[in-house]
C-alpha cells in the first residue's frame, strides 16, 4: 500500500518577542521535528491535549500555515472539517448556496450522502443542530472529491450520542469514497473507535506511534498511559482483552 502523505522533520516555530525593540527572546515550538507516513486508505488518529501541536499539523498540510522547516509530500487533494461547524459555515448562505460554492454536482446527492433530508437545502446554518451542521461541513468537504480528509476535532463539540453518529458517517464515507483520513482529537477513546493507527503528540513532538491495538494495549510512553487512564472504557476494554489471552 503506497503513502498518500509523507511528513519529514516538520517544524513550526513562532518567535517570542520582548522589549521595546521586539527582540526575539525564544520560540514557541508548535511542531518540532514531526515525521510520519499516512498510507492510502488508512485512518490515522492524531491524539494529544490542547497545545500538543496536532491542529498546527493539520493547518500545515492544508496550506494554512507555512512550516519553519522540514517537508511534507501530499499525493492527492485534501479537504478539512473543522471543530466548530457553525463558525465555519457562512450564516448568510443557505445550504444550497454553501454546497454550490464548491461543487457542480447536484446538492441533493451530497445531502443524501451525509444523511440529511433534501428540504435542508433552503435552510440556514443556525436552523440546524450541531450534529446536522457538522454533516453539512462534511458534505462540503467531500464535494471537492478529496483523496485525504482531515477532521480537526470534528466531534469534540458534539453530544456523545451525536458524536457516535458522526464517527460512523466518517467511517462509511471513508469506505464508500475510498478516502484516507487524518483524524485529530484530544480524546483517545475516539481514536480507539475510528483509527487504524495512531500518533500521540505532546509539546509539538510525536512521543509514540503505531497501530491502534499496539499503542493502546501496550503503551510505551508515560504520556500515552495518562491519556488512556483518563478514559475508563478503554481501560476496561484493554483489561478484558488481556484476560481473554491468558
Amino acid at each position: 500500500m503506497d503513502n498518500i502523505l509523507e511528513v519529514r522533520d516538520l517544524k513550526v516555530h513562532y518567535p517570542i518577542r520582548k522589549g521595546v525593540f521586539s527582540r526575539i527572546a525564544g520560540y514557541v515550538k508548535a511542531l518540532d521535528g514531526v515525521s510520519f507516513d499516512l498510507r492510502r486508505g488508512e485512518t490515522l488518529g492524531v491524539v494529544g491535549e490542547s497545545g500538543s501541536g496536532k491542529s498546527t499539523l493539520a493547518r500545515v498540510i492544508t496550506g494554512l500555515v507555512k512550516p519553519t522547516g522540514g517537508t511534507f509530500k501530499l499525493d492527492g487533494s485534501v479537504a478539512m472539517v473543522f471543530q466548530d461547524p457553525l463558525g465555519s459555515l457562512n450564516p448568510r448562505m443557505t445550504v444550497r448556496e454553501i454546497l454550490r460554492e464548491v461543487t457542480g454536482e447536484p446538492p441533493e446527492k451530497l445531502l443524501e450522502t451525509v444523511g440529511l433530508p433534501v428540504d435542508a437545502l433552503g435552510r440556514y446554518p443556525h436552523e440546524f443542530s450541531g450534529g446536522q451542521r457538522q454533516r453539512i461541513c462534511i458534505a462540503r468537504a467531500v464535494a471537492v472529491k478529496p483523496q485525504l480528509l482531515i477532521c480537526d476535532e470534528a466531534v469534540s463539540a458534539l453530544d456523545l450520542s451525536v458524536r457516535s453518529q458522526v464517527l460512523e458517517l466518517v467511517k462509511k464515507l471513508k469506505d464508500d469514497l475510498d478516502l484516507s483520513v487524518l483524524f485529530i482529537t484530544h480524546d483517545i477513546g475516539v481514536v480507539n473507535y475510528i483509527a487504524d493507527s495512531v500518533l500521540v503528540m505532546n509539546c509539538g513532538r510525536i512521543v509514540e506511534q503505531g497501530g491502534c491495538r499496539e499503542v493502546l494495549h501496550d503503551p510505551q510512553d508515560d504520556y500515552t498511559r495518562r491519556l488512556i487512564a483518563a478514559v475508563p472504557r478503554i481501560r476496561s476494554d484493554i483489561r478484558q482483552d488481556r484476560e481473554s489471552r491468558l
